[in-house]
């Protein structure tokens, strides 16, 4: 017989009744009866209830076994009592009466909870996560997380991609979010960086001719935490196609991800295609560019209506470059007024000057507007917006980039409130026609909005005779549910055409030689027009998972300050290592640190 076993714990079937076999876990539950003792044993594969009799002589060490405390036992299966059975158990048919034990690991008292039954603070929980890890949910999702990989890899394959693994010490991006710095050794004063992600290798591969290629690629990136994303780093499907078009990517992409949602979502998933959406329709229908289809509520642009209004304070606002934006609802006329007194004081928590709207009953329309409004113009608002008796519109004011936040954070407030949000569904849209360029207020200078190696619509002839701000990419996002899985573009693959594009974005030629020197110079030795995306592992395991925080589905996150609290990172080195590193650390930095 194995030392440790001869089942696992989640094996065990009516079947094995008679049978002696050995099992070995984790003590995760006990109950005490007395002439008995109950144990629940479990391992990675399940739990099996164990059975210890009084006359044994290890009782007394059995009743003294700690939670979590590892153990292996010998002994008979045998049928549970009819009255005893448990349907919510894979082995709750059976038991096992133990007529043998060893302690291989006696545990402490546990710092955090392991049962389930309530949950302890996240600090502890990260502190411990490898206790953390044995909980049944969470665990349930590494190994959710584990499937999916799996079954990337191989959807990946099966579509003729071939996996191939970048450096992860490279050169610091001028573009995108801040840089993990790695200083070097034998280059005093130089330092390489951690990818943000594998984006000129992956294009560099299709210079060379690899034409298909994938990786599940680690990015780092020095951000700030939030629920969907967390600090440092994380996973991405990364993937790169040449000679193709947008459209291509997209029949990939599809074919991929609808295919991984279709065989782990217990929800409903759209067919392929997904719909598309161009940045400007979702900018003004949903308020942000990764709209969450669920929600039955499409924004409507009502400026020019309030522009010939009695209603000066839209009236101005439209004069003056402003917008009004229409939040259309259904079947909200008999909400109590606490209900549009609560959405006017949450649309003011988020930085709105109020929140306007109109009601109509059978009788009329009522409404803080309705008195600036003629007969016509409330027609023309009914129609224009699609609502009836018993419906509602409500209206933000305000330049077009802030009422596009705000109509969009209320929509989705009002979706939430009403219980609107489709349940049970899985909706994946393509956002598509990106600006290729944005307005840096803080610098007073023309930035790139998205990838800067994207192919600008119109090529060369648009950047030469298009105002910036007018022109688009061929870059796109997925979203689903209103979380935004992955960005993606057709690239620039052309060496004039980049330099004009870093030129239109303040970059002078020798920042392009000095910063993109390796792909550049790939250009200029013939490439093919190329394209990719990268699907975010870790978001697309939250969404399957039903996690609302993406911690959840990493086996060891840092929390939300960048901390590994289980191996104390970041943390201090000696000053030998400084040295060889050539570093200096101002000691009020130290003093500060110590202080804080």
């Amino acid at each position: 017989m194995h030392p440790y076993r001869t089942h696992t714990s989640g094996e065990l079937r009516k079947s094995h009744v008679g049978d002696v076999v050995r099992l070995s876990g984790w003590v995760f539950r006990r109950r005490d009866h007395g002439h008995f003792l109950f144990i629940d044993l479990r391992d990675h594969y399940g739990i099996t209830q164990i059975v210890f009799h009084p006359e044994r002589p290890f009782f007394d060490q059995a009743t003294h076994l700690r939670y979590e405390s590892v153990i292996t036992i010998t002994g008979k299966v045998i049928a549970r009592e009819p009255t005893t059975v448990n349907p919510n158990m894979p082995t709750g048919e059976i038991e096992v009466v133990v007529d043998e034990l060893t302690v291989q690991s006696m545990a402490e008292p546990l710092p955090i909870l392991v049962d389930g039954k309530e949950e302890s603070p996240e600090d502890l929980r990260l502190k411990y996560r490898f206790l953390d890890l044995r909980r049944d949910k969470l665990h349930k999702n590494i190994v959710l997380r584990q499937q999916v990989i799996s079954s990337l890899r191989r959807r990946m394959t099966e579509s003729g991609f071939m996996e191939f693994q970048t450096p992860i010490l490279t050169s610091s991006s001028p573009e995108g979010a801040r840089d993990y710095l790695v200083p070097s050794r034998i280059h005093p004063g130089r330092f390489y960086a951690l990818p943000q992600a594998p984006q000129q290798f992956k294009q560099l591969l299709m210079v060379a001719g690899f034409d298909r290629y994938f990786q599940i690629a680690p990015c780092f990136r020095d951000e700030d935490a939030r629920a969907d994303r967390s600090p440092g780093e994380f996973y991405q499907l990364d993937i790169e196609m040449s000679f193709v078009t947008q459209d291509d990517v997209f029949a990939a992409v599809e074919d991929v991800i609808g295919g991984l949602f279709q065989e782990f979502a217990k929800k409903k998933v759209d067919v392929t295609p997904f719909v598309r959406i161009t940045y400007a329709d979702s900018m003004l229908k949903y308020g942000n560019d990764k709209p969450d289809l669920r929600i039955p509520i499409e924004i409507r642009d009502v400026s020019q209506l309030f522009a010939a209004s009695e209603f000066q304070a839209f009236k101005s606002a439209v004069a003056g470059g402003g917008v009004v934006r229409a939040i259309p609802v259904k079947g909200v006329a008999d909400k109590p007024r606490s209900f549009f007194d609560k959405l006017v004081e949450f649309a003011q928590g988020i930085g709105s000057k109020g929140l306007a709207y109109l009601v109509w009953t059978p009788e009329t329309v009522k409404g803080p507007l309705a008195k600036f409004l003629k007969p016509e113009q409330l027609e023309e608002l009914k129609t224009q917006c699609g609502v009836g008796i018993g419906d509602a519109i409500f209206f933000v004011c305000d330049k077009k980039d802030a009422a596009a936040k705000l109509a969009g954070l209320i929509r989705v407030k009002i979706a939430k409130d009403l219980d609107l949000v489709e349940p049970d569904t899985f909706r994946f849209c393509w956002i598509v026609d990106f600006p290729m360029y944005e307005w840096d207020e803080e610098n007073k200078c023309i930035a790139f909005s998205h990838n800067p190696f994207s192919m600008p619509q119109g090529g060369m002839e648009a950047l030469m005779t298009k105002n910036p701000l007018e022109i688009n990419a061929f870059q796109y996002d997925l979203v689903c549910n209103g979380v935004e899985l992955s960005s993606g573009a057709i690239r620039n693959h052309i060496p004039e055409i980049m330099y004009k594009a870093f030129e239109v974005a303040g970059y002078g030629p020798e920042v392009v030689d000095r910063k993109f020197g390796g792909m550049i110079n790939a250009f200029k030795l013939g490439a093919p027009p190329h394209g990719g995306i990268a699907p975010g592992v870790d978001r697309m395991v939250m969404l399957l998972a039903d996690e609302s925080n993406i911690r959840e589905v990493i086996a060891f996150p840092m929390n939300q300050k960048a901390q590994d609290l289980m191996m104390n990172a970041p943390g201090e080195v000696s000053e030998k290592q400084l040295r060889e590193l050539h570093i200096h650390i101002d000691p009020k930095v130290l003093a500060a640190q110590s202080l804080g």
